[in-house]
């Protein structure tokens, strides 16, 4: 009887030393606008079995509605209020340590792929790399032609050009510019080149440094132009690719009146976005099989989350901004590798502004100035950090803002002003509670409205009350905040958001 506890002790110290053993790389990839809801076997297969063998959180949810303030939080752990990093200041404060950062120290090399404009050195998310690679360049260049990618509409895209072409080579300028916005393969926003490059990096590679790899992949979001074999596979019965080809997709001129989309629109817009889904999947089996045949793969935790989600025709909405509805913040997460192998699915509540814990105690780095700017609490199996009982979501100033879209559009109807305000929701388990600056609230019970379409504010007073005290724990009261939703802008940030088009 001694000989077996002493056998069932060491094994259990076997397994306890295997659940707490570290991983040599970190793989952290956005599959930009990825909502949960639209994510499963049939759209993500790769996703799926990823997560099959490793940990998925069914219940995981972004800080924000949309990529910049979503990033900010991923990379630094706070929430947007708190790095300050929005629609009215778009600059990451460089007084917040990043990810990044703290995987350089710790002496990994740090490569970062981006398809996203947002996410670049303009924007203060270089910090750590020690490349960051800019997916919409034919050219890999400093002088970045991103705001032309951002440009709204044809005016917007030619104040860009015009601003921006001579800063630094004309000639790279252009044919970054004439690759954007003509060139680039149809059905392709940038993965399929960034794969490859990550591929032939893997293979080049002969450092014995571990490394952080992060990607973000764009094709799911506006506009969603799949390949015409991916479409095909989710289009509604009895319609064709031309058909749901032809649909404008304009999230901005929709929200304006200034055209109209139909149910059939709708649905065959989810068509091609789940189409989408289903094409940077594979993608993601791209990047998988790059890891394994450069023998990188077992030893690599790779997550793969969303960055926030999208809504098409839900609510009345196409796109992701102005609120902070479950369908815009629930976001697929799953994570492979070390501790997350054959972890089934846990159905917690977590944030992505989890993941710096826990990626640096996967990875066996302690970084107290990190963990200690920010609310990240470490997701890994054996951590100590409590379980939350509720998340939270903030949208600080709308983007863009209603003077660019008065600047576009003219008069924009009322219900569109309505949007210029601040919000923050909080969400539990049972109860979904979203408060404006403005005085907007509503309230909803998730477990019988789990599509957040019956308001029950007027009915549960007590609740709003509770679920608003909730808030100002943890943020200052909203009465408080600058109806603007801006903060005070660093030197120079002014100058740069001129020169981009918001101010």
């Amino acid at each position: 009887m001694a000989d077996s506890t002493e056998s069932d002790a060491a094994s259990s110290n076997e397994r306890d030393s295997e659940s707490h053993s570290t991983v040599r790389n970190v793989v952290l990839v956005v599959l930009d606008t990825a909502r949960a809801k639209s994510s499963g076997p049939k759209t993500s297969p790769t996703l799926t079995r990823l997560a099959d063998e490793g940990t998925a959180f069914t219940n995981a949810f972004a800080t924000a509605p949309w990529t910049l303030p979503s990033h900010a939080s991923m990379f630094t752990g706070t929430y947007s209020s708190e790095h300050g990093t929005h629609g009215g200041h778009t600059y990451l404060d460089e007084g917040l340590r990043t990810l990044a950062e703290s995987f350089a120290d710790s002496g990994y090399e740090t490569i970062g792929v981006s398809n996203n404009t947002w996410i670049t050195e303009e924007f203060g998310f270089d910090r750590g790399f020690d490349e960051l690679r800019k997916g919409w360049q034919y050219i890999q260049s400093d002088a970045d032609m991103g705001a032309v990618v951002r440009g709204e509409d044809l005016r917007e895209k030619l104040d860009a050009t015009r601003n921006r072409l001579f800063d630094g080579n004309p000639v790279v300028n252009a044919a970054n510019i004439l690759y954007s916005e003509v060139l680039q393969p149809a059905g392709d926003d940038g993965s399929d080149r960034s794969t490859t490059w990550v591929a032939n990096w893997l293979a080049e590679r002969d450092a014995d440094d571990p490394f952080f790899l992060f990607c973000n992949f764009i094709e799911p979001h506006v506009e969603y132009d799949p390949p015409r074999e991916y479409a095909e596979r989710f289009l509604p019965e009895g319609a064709s690719y031309e058909e749901a080809a032809a649909i404008r997709q304009d999230p901005r001129a929709f929200d304006c009146e200034d055209y109209e989309l139909t149910d059939r629109d709708f649905a065959l817009l989810r068509g091609l976005y789940r189409a989408e889904l289903a094409y940077v999947d594979d993608q993601l089996g791209q990047l998988r099989t790059a890891l394994e045949e450069s023998g990188e793969w077992e030893d690599t935790l790779f997550v793969v989350c969303g960055d926030h989600g999208e809504h098409i025709g839900e609510h009345g909405f196409f796109g992701h901004q102005y609120n902070l509805y479950d369908t815009l913040i629930n976001v697929p997460l799953v994570f492979h590798g070390g501790p997350f192998t054959d972890g089934g699915e846990r159905d917690d509540l977590v944030q992505l502004l989890d993941l710096p814990a826990t990626l640096l105690e996967t990875a066996g780095i302690d970084d107290p100035e990190l963990l200690e700017q920010g609310s990240s609490r470490s997701l890994h199996p054996d951590s100590t950090a409590p379980p939350r009982d509720a998340v939270f979501a903030e949208y600080v100033a709308p983007q863009p803002s209603i003077e660019r879209l008065e600047a576009r559009f003219g008069d924009i109807p009322d219900r569109v002003r309505e949007y210029d305000r601040r919000l923050r929701a909080v969400r539990t388990r049972e109860y979904k509670y979203v408060r404006g600056d403005d005085g907007f609230e509503r309230l909803h019970d998730v477990t019988t409205d789990p599509n957040e379409r019956d308001d029950i504010a007027a009915e549960e007073p007590e609740q709003v009350r509770t679920l608003q005290r909730r808030l100002e724990e943890q943020f200052e009261p909203l009465e408080d905040a600058d109806a603007t939703g801006t903060v005070e802008m660093r030197e120079g940030t002014k100058e740069r958001l001129a020169d981009l088009g918001y101010l």
